[in-house]
């Protein structure tokens, strides 16, 4: 569904992880059989000519959305699955719609970063430039702190190993440790991504 054509490898670009991404929040939270989705997603794609069109910012602004209303209606996509609506004479993003571009850090038009966690606050995030794609949180991985805090290290004691650890040590940090903690159990490692 993802790739226009099977390439054979079993590890994912950075666009096809971010699509991946909203289409698994489909698949789980609103149980959509993804066929449904297919002819959409090839709408889609021919307009833009780009390979992964959910993982572009313009679907979700501007004039993307009127699109986006027209293609929804000719794929004849159940209007619960629909990524954007009309309310009040204005296209506004449905909560599906919503809740992806927000969880996108956007670079532009390219996905830069995503929050894996569902909760807004979460400064757990996947770059596929920092850590190899691997969650983390200022730079240290999920992983790392996890495995710290479940050793016994107070949020407190733990090491500012990066230079952008101060944009999460402090204040925020007990938090910051809490959320890199919970993101390991549910989800372990983070997948192999290659930027394209």
């Amino acid at each position: 569904m993802i790739r226009v054509e099977p390439t054979g490898s079993r590890s994912l670009t950075w666009a096809e992880f971010v699509e991946a991404s909203l289409l698994r929040t489909y698949r789980r939270e609103h149980d959509v059989p993804l066929k449904e989705l297919r002819d959409f997603i090839d709408r889609l794609r021919d307009q833009y000519q780009v390979p992964y069109p959910l993982a572009d910012r313009r679907p979700y602004v501007g004039s993307g959305r009127q699109l986006l209303i027209g293609l929804q209606d000719r794929s004849q996509l159940d209007p619960e699955f629909c990524l954007v609506a009309v309310a009040n004479g204005q296209i506004v993003l449905t909560a599906p719609g919503e809740e992806f571009f927000a969880r996108v850090d956007w670079s532009g038009d390219q996905p830069a970063g995503w929050r894996p966690h569902e909760d807004p606050a979460s400064p757990v995030r996947v770059n596929p430039l920092v850590r190899f794609g691997q969650p983390s949180v200022g730079g240290i991985s999920t992983e790392a702190i996890a495995g710290e805090l479940d050793g016994g290290t107070s949020p407190r004691k733990l090491p500012r190993t990066s230079a952008s650890a101060s944009t999460w040590c402090g204040g925020p940090r007990a938090m910051s440790c809490r959320s890199a903690q919970r993101h390991e159990p549910a989800c372990g490692p983070g997948p192999l991504l290659h930027r394209r």
